[in-house]
């Protein structure tokens, strides 16, 4: 994140200056900074997740650090839920109406705030507009101590509520998850620091590689989630992706005269030759089964699969539909999820 707007006249601000345009945020992009940590973890803060959310329940981590130095992609846990040259910990929601209702962002280890900005738009970088350089778009800096910090990144326009030289305990709120900067969908951008090395929070040690169970500086641990579902649902009418992505509103009731019934599913984290199927079912048995293997690796994508409407004077029957979906890889169940609506005669 570049240097927030105020006189940088004094040393101490130049360096911060420095320092923050060393993290340009989910850019992916690397300088010096950008080396895999060689560090001994004992004197790291200990992290708790950034967001007030319940991992992979109301968020996710969409994108974890890129440990592989060449052009490939391999996160800690030797999957490849990153993309190349990212340096950095995405925490996702799974909507943009999410985001609407308001997440607040939290410190995830006590210490003083170096430095902030606000008033960049959210969903800029969507628009095709120039970032100048902002890419992390609006954020907040915390030095830990001992040469550790932590940077938060995309945050919501106008929600930032610290300032430099605040002392701010675990915990504490610094702003909301937004759109701003080089964001495609609301997230939080974490960077962690030790000196001017960015390291990986899961695997601090350059050596650690390969263990999905691995705890790192996550104070409770974290689970490793190498892909998954984000939301599933069942809706009178074929959404496109912008809907989707949106999040449409929940219905668990339905008209006999709906003219569609759509099962549909958002995902993440999607491997070349992953599968994904969608079943829906209603009183009188199946109404669509569809099967599909995916043809390339997905940050983000949805399927969905309907039926029309039966017509006649009664519409669909009366009674409980259930939709089943499941992602699969290399043929084990990586999640399954269920939704119910009822028609209503």
């Amino acid at each position: 994140m570049p240097q927030p707007p105020c006189p940088a006249a004094a040393p101490q601000l130049r360096r911060l200056a420095l320092t923050l345009a060393l993290a340009l945020g989910a850019s992916g992009a690397m300088g010096a900074a950008g080396a895999l940590a060689q560090t001994t973890p004992g004197d790291a803060p200990r992290l708790s997740l950034p967001l007030e959310c319940t991992l992979d329940q109301t968020c996710f981590i969409q994108n974890a650090f890129d440990r592989d130095p060449g052009p490939g992609v391999r996160d800690h846990g030797c999957g490849a839920l990153s993309y190349d040259g990212h340096r950095g910990t995405d925490f996702a929601l799974p909507s943009l109406a999410a985001m609407r209702a308001g997440v607040d962002v939290r410190a995830a280890a006590p210490g003083r705030v170096t430095g902030t900005r606000d008033g960049e738009e959210d969903g800029a970088f969507l628009t095709g507009a120039d970032l100048g350089g902002r890419d992390c778009g609006n954020g907040v800096m915390i030095d830990h101590g001992n040469g550790w910090r932590t940077q938060y990144c995309h945050l919501a326009r106008g929600s930032i509520t610290v300032r430099p030289g605040t002392t701010v305990a675990r915990g504490a709120v610094l702003g909301r998850v937004g759109l701003s900067g080089r964001s495609e969908f609301p997230h939080v951008h974490l960077s962690v620091f030790h000196g001017e090395t960015r390291v990986d929070p899961f695997a601090p040690d350059a050596a650690e590689a390969c263990d999905p169970a691995a705890s790192g500086l996550w104070d409770p641990p974290l689970p490793y989630r190498p892909g998954g579902l984000i939301a599933v649902g069942i809706t009178p009418f074929m959404p496109d992706y912008d809907t989707v992505k949106a999040g449409p509103p929940a219905a668990t009731t339905l008209p006999a005269k709906a003219p569609v019934l759509v099962l549909w599913a958002h995902a993440f984290g999607a491997r070349a030759g992953d599968e994904i199927a969608l079943e829906l079912a209603g009183p009188s048995g199946v109404l669509v089964r569809n099967r599909e293997s995916l043809p390339r690796a997905q940050a983000r994508f949805f399927r969905a699969a309907g039926k029309r409407n039966p017509g006649g004077v009664q519409g669909w029957p009366a009674g409980v539909y259930s939709g089943t979906v499941q992602l699969l890889r290399a043929g084990q169940i990586l999640e399954r999820r269920a939704i119910r609506i009822r028609i209503e005669g």
